[in-house]
């Protein structure tokens, strides 16, 4: 299936999955949505061409997020394209300034030098910015939240009776899909060390790395030597350690942010964390194995009971039909898939868990806890 907005042609991959929370399906053209209302705050979405940026409309749509107008802006290269939503036509506009006057919710996923420049322009204009990208994660004033997690974090900021506008960070996907299924268990028996290997989709490197996937797969099945332009080797068929930067202490920026954003949402310096994150041709879901040492004793049985009742999170673990959570099940999902919970039987007494945790990096990893964020404003 493809979705084409504004002449941007973004392929997507559905699964099946009869214990996940599919999206909801598109209504029809008849449908009067409850979602627009006078009351409604004034919208913003910073980079709507992006395979993020319309993820953000979809999940809008789903959600039934109160509005009472949406901005869609990005470049200039896109501005005066036509977009379809919610049974109303738009026009792209260039980004600028300007842009937020009146503005109560930004939404932005346009990359770091665009949040840098923007992101406090819109702040000084009134509005909360939700920022996709990295340029703010760090920053000690500003707040890093997964609204399951951590949604004390962002308390002090509410659109009702605000003097000022704010920044909250949205984590780096593989971040959100770990501690989605890590912190249920780190509250009741506290993670001192965790060791992740990540499994990483396509669609974190944007729309046109999956085009590129789906270009090089048909190129490789056809004899043809693959397209090779987002990534400088071959991505279909084949596996490479993450195209971050690597450091000088031999870390990639990637693994870097699982440390350092882990630390910052449980609000633990002393935790330890490493990572080791792998490219796999998947278009849209990242996998992650995560290795647990708790200070207290946790018994698979007894985290398998705390997983199934944590918000956002479903288990998919059966043994005997050999079946875990897969990328392609989750794809197009809301729920973070766990699975392949077992106690660590290189540690004593119950104070190691392995699991594998499956999401979809565009929705969950970016665009719907953008959303969730946003709806803990209202």
């Amino acid at each position: 299936m493809h979705a084409v907005v504004s002449g941007h042609r973004l392929p997507y991959i559905s699964g099946r999955s009869g214990n996940l929370t599919a999206r909801r399906s598109k209504r029809a053209d008849t449908t009067v949505r409850m979602a627009f209302r006078e009351d409604g705050p004034t919208v913003a979405v910073v980079g709507v061409t992006g395979a993020v940026g319309q993820e953000f409309l979809q999940v809008l749509s789903d959600r039934d997020f109160p509005y009472r107008s949406i901005r869609m802006l990005a470049s200039r290269r896109s501005a005066g394209r036509h977009l379809s939503f919610e049974n109303r036509e738009y026009t792209i506009e260039e980004l600028s300034p300007e842009s937020f006057d009146g503005v109560d919710v930004a939404l932005f996923s346009a990359g770091g030098s665009v949040s840098r420049e923007f992101g406090p322009v819109a702040a000084e204009r009134g509005a909360v910015v939700v920022d996709n990208s990295s340029a703010f994660r760090m920053d000690p004033g500003v707040p890093l939240v997964i609204p399951e997690v951590n949604p004390d974090a962002m308390r002090h900021i509410r659109l009702e009776g605000r003097s000022k506008g704010a920044i909250i960070a949205n984590p780096n996907c593989s971040t959100i899909i770990c501690l989605m299924a890590a912190t249920p268990l780190h509250r009741r028996a506290k993670v001192v060390r965790m060791v992740v290997s990540t499994y990483q989709a396509a669609s974190g490197a944007g729309a046109a790395a999956m085009e590129e996937l789906e270009l090089q797969t048909r190129e490789v099945l056809d004899g043809k030597r693959p397209t090779c332009k987002i990534f400088k080797q071959q991505y279909a068929f084949n596996l490479f350690s993450h195209n971050a930067p690597v450091l000088s202490n031999g870390y990639n920026e990637e693994e870097m942010k699982l440390v350092k954003e882990t630390r910052k949402i449980w609000n633990d310096e002393d935790v330890k964390v490493t990572a080791t994150c792998i490219r796999v041709p998947v278009m849209r879901a990242h996998a992650e194995s995560v290795n647990l040492q708790f200070e207290k004793p946790l018994d698979e049985g007894t985290a398998r009971e705390i997983l199934k009742g944590a918000p956002g999170v479903v288990v998919i673990d059966d043994r005997g039909a050999n079946r875990f959570p897969t990328p392609l099940e989750v794809s197009n999902k809301d729920d973070v898939a766990v699975g392949r919970v077992r106690q660590d039987v290189s540690q004593d007494g119950n104070h190691g868990l392995d699991i594998f945790v499956c999401g979809d990096q565009i929705r969950k990893g970016a665009a719907l806890n953008a959303v969730q964020i946003a709806e803990m404003l209202l």
